[in-house]
């Protein structure tokens, strides 16, 4: 029988863990093992995400200075030759990215068939790449977007609606480029890793319609204003799969959720641990999916005869349904679900869990997640918080910051989702 491993410090090998599943979605390992030979002729380089700046550095560390322009946001820019990388606001975007689409669009106008585009895409692009249709104002894709983010909506039902108000995504971006050949590499930050939800498609058709779009706002009571409304009751721009200008067009994702997960599980098996993988597209409100993750893990530690630490991992995207919180209150996804694991978990011993998103940014703060164990509980008490009237207020942020629980990698440079881990010790 193997030897339980020692973990001195079980938070601290969470966030190890948590590292290697970021690192395994860096771009400077995933592009230069896409990326091939430099084409002959005009290569222009383009994107927008999280990542896309450590994207075009990779780019460049294989092929050297190109030429370009990325988009990506406030605090990710990095150190390119040639491509030009311009930092913007996200998850609402600003004059700084609406200004930066309309010049790549207009780098790619006029490009031929013998010239060469490569996309850069990666989670967060939705925002970062904004360019509003028809007469929507900024201050009112602002609003819409700040909307969709407090509804409760999945990211798929919001990108639906964020393509029919663009003038860039749904496979605009694409069409921009035609004739030429157009190569967009791409990280997944979605369930499934469906490229046409991976910063709500800029280079591949979509096949939804206005119609479905209005019924999303509707579904949610968002209160749209006029001139959304009349884009949406219009013709939009979304170019429909079979559109001959995709027909150069050639997509791919080099970097999943998937593959990160496996990572971090490989350490821990390397560390002993039994490891059992929940899923990697996991969605829902990041409460209840918290709660349903604590009552299996009490329910392992209470009945499974085991000879070894047992890692419970998943990842996928949650979501946080604003329901009258304070205004100044903050907190995200993860550290939510981490916030209803503790209320759930209520101190049990030999149970630790950690939820972070891989991008650094969980909500709109500049922190990752948080972590709890088994001694988070008694010293809540003993600061006067409760996790209940943390998570009624969606103050999770808060919360976390007193515990000094939180988890702030700074910028990762990179987007593959969250990541969840619970050890069983």
């Amino acid at each position: 029988m193997s030897r339980e491993p020692i973990l001195p410090d079980p938070a601290a090998f969470l966030v190890r863990l948590f590292k290697t599943a970021v690192a395994a979605a860096d771009p400077m390992i995933c592009i230069p093992r896409a990326l091939g030979p430099k084409p002959e002729g005009r290569v222009v380089v383009v994107g927008a995400g999280k990542a896309s700046a450590r994207m075009a550095e990779a780019v460049e560390s294989v092929w050297g200075p190109c030429e370009g322009l990325v988009i990506t946001r406030y605090g990710y820019g990095r150190p390119t030759k040639g491509i030009e990388i311009v930092e913007a606001a996200h998850p609402v975007p600003d004059q700084a990215g609406v200004t930066a689409t309309r010049r790549m669009l207009e780098l790619l106008a006029g490009l031929g068939a013998q010239d060469t585009v490569i996309a850069l895409i990666s989670g967060g692009g939705s925002a970062l790449l904004c360019a509003p249709a028809g007469d929507i104002t900024l201050a009112e894709k602002q609003a819409v977007n700040a909307m969709l983010l407090a509804s409760g909506a999945s990211i798929d039902r919001m990108n639906v609606l964020r393509k029919h108000l663009s003038a860039v995504k749904g496979g605009q971006l694409a069409a921009a480029a035609y004739p030429a050949q157009l190569r967009a590499l791409l990280i997944s930050d979605v369930p499934g890793d469906d490229p046409a939800f991976i910063a709500s498609g800029p280079t591949v058709g979509d096949a939804t319609r206005a119609e479905e779009a209005l019924s999303i706002a509707q579904q949610f009571g968002l209160e749209l204003p006029a001139s959304v409304l009349a884009v949406l009751h219009g013709t939009t721009g979304i170019v429909p799969p079979q559109d001959p200008r995709l027909s150069r067009a050639r997509t791919e994702v080099i970097a999943a959720p998937a593959q990160s997960l496996e990572a971090a599980a490989d350490l821990a098996r390397q560390q002993g641990m039994e490891v059992r993988i929940l899923g990697e597209a996991l969605e829902g409100e990041a409460r209840e999916l918290a709660a349903a993750h604590a009552r299996l893990a009490l329910e392992i530690a209470a009945k499974e005869a085991r000879s070894r630490p047992l890692l419970l991992l998943s990842g996928g995207e949650c979501t946080v349904t604003q329901r009258g919180a304070a205004a100044e209150a903050k907190g995200g996804p993860n550290a939510e679900y981490v916030l209803a694991a503790c209320q759930t978990l209520a101190g049990a011993p030999r149970i630790w869990a950690l939820a972070c998103d891989t991008d650094g940014v969980d909500g709109s703060d500049e922190v990752a997640g948080a972590w709890i164990g088994p001694e988070t509980v008694g010293l809540a008490h003993r600061l006067g918080l409760s996790a209940s009237e943390a998570l009624e207020q969606h103050d999770s942020h808060g919360f976390f910051a007193r515990l000094g629980q939180q988890v702030v990698p700074g910028p990762t440079l990179t987007n593959v989702n969250d990541f969840r881990a619970i050890l069983i010790l």
